[in-house]
């Protein structure tokens, strides 16, 4: 195989769902010689978009990639168990962790498997897109050169991992680790002083993906959302980090009618439900995990993405980056001081403090007055978010001289 393969790993391409698939896809319309290595399998919407874009999928070929992709898959099971077995329990803190240490070794496995596999057929650059927070030497000591984005710390390694991690850490020199933010930078380097961490944007925005006026018009069509009556979306699972419950202060604190449009997986199912009997809420939900065709649909019906985090949040946001590639314009909490930075000031964008419903419902009452006006082609590349030409031209030519 050609040395001019852009060799990409994504361990959760089997997961529908979530920024990879996206990027997966953007990626291999820019670079024709792309292949796509996937340890437990892909969606097939994914899958059918990277054929039609000229890319190779694959997974872990091999007798060594074989076994460590085997053992992944055993590892994780073990996990899984263990999960089930200490939930509702009052375990001490370190034996409730055990399930995520599991799972911390089963994704090291599964992309040193797949790194492996591309060392074998000599390709050029390779990129673990979404790698795990640890055990970053042993992924590049039984897999091989590679670079790996970590799109946020959730997991610290614990003693028998950090041990693990020591003896395994000749293999740091072998990996180039590229992180989103300089906030998760910071907290990669204070754990992993010996590596090379570099700050890189892991979203990427094409300026042809743009909303068109026919599609807005026919999404609002679909969902049945008249001309002239507002409209917000939530995109993407409820997770920890993001703050619905202001989402639902704001909503209980309207007085006139708002079209809400939600999308993702979780949900909170009692949360939307009591949001469906407020008196100025038209709820519209579509059940994750949605397609690209489905969230692309739910942006296109919206005024507005909402997008609410907690205080102190510093991961790179991919629903603000969707936002601004599709022209939508946003209500952001004011999370991360270093987001805040670069949206203030922007006519498409509203600020409202972390945890304030009562803003959050001034911004959202203000948007039934007066829409925001739709960031324009040239907006995401002013926010420092890369095409996918400039991305590709990236990782094959910095990540590859960076290792090897």
């Amino acid at each position: 195989m050609s040395s001019d393969v852009l060799v990409l790993v994504e361990p959760g391409a089997h997961r529908a769902g979530g920024h990879h698939h996206g990027a997966l896809t953007a990626l291999a319309k820019a670079h024709r010689a792309l292949l796509v290595l996937v340890p437990f399998g892909i969606v097939p919407e994914t899958r059918q978009a990277l054929r039609a874009a000229g890319a190779r999928v694959a997974g872990p070929t091999g007798v060594v990639p074989g076994a460590l992709v085997l053992a992944a898959g055993v590892v994780a099971s073990v996990a899984e168990v263990s999960r089930r077995l200490l939930r509702g329990r009052r375990w001490p803190t370190a034996v409730r962790r055990v399930p995520h240490q599991v799972t911390l070794l089963s994704r090291c496995l599964a992309e040193a498997a797949c790194v492996r596999t591309a060392c074998r057929f000599d390709a050029g650059p390779v990129v673990v897109l979404s790698a795990s927070e640890a055990l970053h030497g042993l992924a590049g000591l039984l897999g091989g050169p590679h670079s790996r984005f970590v799109h946020e710390v959730v997991t610290t390694e614990d003693g028998p991992l950090r041990l693990l991690g020591r003896v395994a850490r000749p293999g740091e020199q072998r990996v180039r680790v590229l992180v989103p933010t300089e906030a998760v930078r910071t907290d990669v380097a204070a754990r992993f002083p010996r590596l090379r961490v570099t700050v890189r944007p892991y979203a990427v925005a094409d300026p042809g993906d743009r909303l068109t006026a026919e599609e807005r018009h026919r999404a609002r069509e679909v969902f049945g959302i008249p001309e002239g009556e507002p409209a917000v979306c939530l995109v993407g699972g409820w997770w920890p980090y993001k703050d619905t419950d202001v989402v639902g202060t704001a909503l209980a604190r309207l007085d006139g009618p708002l079209h809400v449009l939600v999308t993702g997986a979780p949900l909170d199912h009692e949360a939307l439900d009591r949001w469906r009997t407020l008196p100025g809420v038209r709820l519209h939900t579509v059940p994750g995990p949605a397609s690209e065709a489905q969230v692309r649909s739910v942006y296109a019906a919206a005024d507005a993405a909402v997008v609410a985090r907690r205080p102190g949040v510093a991961k790179e946001s991919g629903l603000v980056v969707d936002a601004v590639r599709l022209g939508v314009p946003l209500l952001v909490s004011g999370h991360d001081p270093a987001l805040t930075g670069r949206l203030s000031g922007l006519p498409w964008v509203r600020i409202f403090p972390a945890g304030d419903g009562q803003a959050l419902a001034v911004r959202l009452r203000d948007l039934a007055w007066g829409p925001l006006p739709r960031p324009d082609a040239c907006a995401a590349g002013a926010l420092g978010v890369p095409t996918p030409a400039e991305q590709v031209a990236f990782l094959t030519d910095t990540a590859s001289k960076e290792s090897h």
